[in-house]
Protein backbone atom coordinates (compact mmCIF):
# COMPACT_ATOMS: atom_id res chain seq x y z
CA UNK A 1 0.00 0.00 0.00
CA UNK A 2 2.99 2.50 0.72
CA UNK A 3 4.46 1.51 -2.40
CA UNK A 4 1.34 2.91 -4.54
CA UNK A 5 1.59 6.20 -2.35
CA UNK A 6 4.91 6.85 -2.95
CA UNK A 7 4.64 6.29 -6.88
CA UNK A 8 1.75 8.72 -7.26
CA UNK A 9 2.60 11.85 -8.57
CA UNK A 10 5.95 11.54 -9.93
CA UNK A 11 5.47 12.99 -13.46
CA UNK A 12 7.07 16.42 -13.18
CA UNK A 13 9.16 15.96 -10.43
CA UNK A 14 12.17 15.45 -12.03
CA UNK A 15 11.96 18.68 -14.49
CA UNK A 16 11.40 20.33 -11.17
CA UNK A 17 14.08 19.29 -9.69
CA UNK A 18 16.13 20.23 -12.55
CA UNK A 19 14.93 23.48 -12.42
CA UNK A 20 15.59 23.92 -9.07
CA UNK A 21 19.14 22.55 -8.84
CA UNK A 22 20.03 24.93 -11.70
CA UNK A 23 18.73 28.02 -9.59
CA UNK A 24 20.46 26.68 -6.75
CA UNK A 25 23.84 26.54 -8.75
CA UNK A 26 22.98 30.58 -10.05
CA UNK A 27 22.34 31.65 -6.23
CA UNK A 28 25.19 29.84 -5.36
CA UNK A 29 27.26 31.76 -8.53
CA UNK A 30 25.74 35.07 -8.07
CA UNK A 31 26.55 34.63 -4.05
CA UNK A 32 29.71 32.96 -3.56
CA UNK A 33 31.92 32.22 -6.16
CA UNK A 34 31.56 35.67 -8.56
CA UNK A 35 32.14 38.04 -5.44
CA UNK A 36 35.31 35.78 -4.44
CA UNK A 37 36.60 35.83 -7.99
CA UNK A 38 36.67 39.73 -7.91
CA UNK A 39 38.17 40.16 -4.28
CA UNK A 40 40.51 37.85 -6.00
CA UNK A 41 41.32 40.07 -9.29
CA UNK A 42 41.60 43.67 -6.88
CA UNK A 43 44.01 41.65 -4.85
CA UNK A 44 45.87 40.47 -7.57
CA UNK A 45 46.26 43.94 -9.39
CA UNK A 46 47.02 45.64 -6.05
CA UNK A 47 50.29 43.14 -5.50
CA UNK A 48 51.31 43.92 -9.24
CA UNK A 49 50.67 47.65 -8.61
CA UNK A 50 52.97 47.88 -5.65
CA UNK A 51 56.03 50.12 -6.06
CA UNK A 52 58.90 51.49 -4.20
CA UNK A 53 58.19 53.26 -1.41
CA UNK A 54 54.88 53.01 -1.24
CA UNK A 55 53.27 52.40 2.54
CA UNK A 56 51.78 48.90 3.36
CA UNK A 57 50.37 46.80 6.53
CA UNK A 58 50.91 43.32 5.99
CA UNK A 59 48.55 40.45 6.77
CA UNK A 60 50.20 39.93 10.15
CA UNK A 61 49.96 43.65 10.97
CA UNK A 62 53.07 44.66 10.35
CA UNK A 63 53.85 48.53 9.08
CA UNK A 64 56.26 49.71 6.83
CA UNK A 65 57.71 51.22 3.14
CA UNK A 66 57.99 49.04 0.30
CA UNK A 67 62.19 49.20 0.14
CA UNK A 68 62.76 47.17 -3.22
CA UNK A 69 59.69 45.37 -5.23
CA UNK A 70 61.35 41.79 -6.23
CA UNK A 71 60.70 38.56 -8.54
CA UNK A 72 59.84 36.19 -5.67
CA UNK A 73 58.89 38.68 -2.82
CA UNK A 74 59.44 42.42 -1.49
CA UNK A 75 61.28 44.22 1.40
CA UNK A 76 59.91 46.11 3.23
CA UNK A 77 61.79 48.49 5.63
CA UNK A 78 60.55 49.25 8.70
CA UNK A 79 62.06 50.86 11.92
CA UNK A 80 64.06 47.72 12.96
CA UNK A 81 65.73 47.18 9.71
CA UNK A 82 64.37 45.36 6.52
CA UNK A 83 62.50 42.62 5.75
CA UNK A 84 62.01 40.09 2.99
CA UNK A 85 57.94 39.13 2.59
CA UNK A 86 56.01 37.32 -0.37
CA UNK A 87 53.92 39.99 -1.61
CA UNK A 88 50.66 37.81 -1.03
CA UNK A 89 51.63 38.88 2.47
CA UNK A 90 50.66 42.37 1.92
CA UNK A 91 47.15 43.11 2.30
CA UNK A 92 44.69 45.54 -0.20
CA UNK A 93 42.02 45.98 3.27
CA UNK A 94 44.39 46.88 5.59
CA UNK A 95 46.52 48.94 3.39
CA UNK A 96 43.76 51.09 2.51
CA UNK A 97 42.03 51.40 6.08
CA UNK A 98 45.35 52.59 7.63
CA UNK A 99 46.61 54.53 4.35
CA UNK A 100 43.78 55.65 2.57
CA UNK A 101 45.69 57.57 0.33
CA UNK A 102 47.91 54.83 -1.26
CA UNK A 103 44.42 53.59 -2.54
CA UNK A 104 44.09 53.63 -6.25
CA UNK A 105 41.11 56.19 -7.18
CA UNK A 106 38.03 54.81 -8.58
CA UNK A 107 36.68 55.37 -11.94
Amino acid sequence: MMTIFLQVGQEGSSTTMLMMMGAMFVGFYFLMIRPQMTKAKKEKKFQEDLKVGSRVVLTSGLHGRIAQVQEDGIVIETLSGKLKFEKAAISREFTAQRFPETEPEKK
